[in-house]
């Protein structure tokens, strides 16, 4: 007893490449500095960075790699000991006209883009998983 010691809380950042009209996305910057300079700087006890992973920016082109990246989670998970602790996803999107950040409460269960993807794909009010249901609100909060 007692010998479990404390849970682990372990963060997965995903980001997206460039996008239209935009050579050099913001996200993939970060996305593709984190991990390195949480390696210089340290991470808090008990917080691990389970990967930070850049995505086309594309409905159908980042569907695999993602997939690989919650396969990973759910293997580490699965081989973790009883003090695996929780799993925190962080998404960086993309929104060239913002001029801070905007943190989502909910998010929506759907695709509609104003311009289309890097494949080409420009979906309007598609439900990106058919059988969940009908989310299709958005609750956001800037932050300067």
């Amino acid at each position: 007893m007692g010998s479990e010691g404390p849970s682990v809380v372990t963060v997965y950042v995903t980001g997206f490449k460039k996008f239209h009209g935009v050579s050099e996305n913001p996200t993939e910057v970060i996305v593709g500095n984190l991990k390195a300079f949480m390696e210089k700087r340290g991470l808090p006890k008990g917080l691990v960075l389970g990967s930070c992973t850049i995505l086309e920016t594309a409905g159908q082109g980042a569907l695999g790699q993602l997939q690989k990246v919650l396969e990973s989670a759910v293997i580490g998970r699965e081989k973790g000991s009883s003090n695996a602790g929780q799993v925190i996803w962080v998404h960086f999107g993309v929104n060239s006209g913002a001029t801070r950040f905007a943190l989502e409460n909910q998010a929506v269960n759907e695709a509609t883009f104003r311009c289309p993807d890097e494949l080409g794909w420009k979906p309007q009010k598609v439900p990106i998983v058919p059988s969940d249901g009908g989310i299709t609100q958005i609750r956001e909060a800037d932050v300067p």
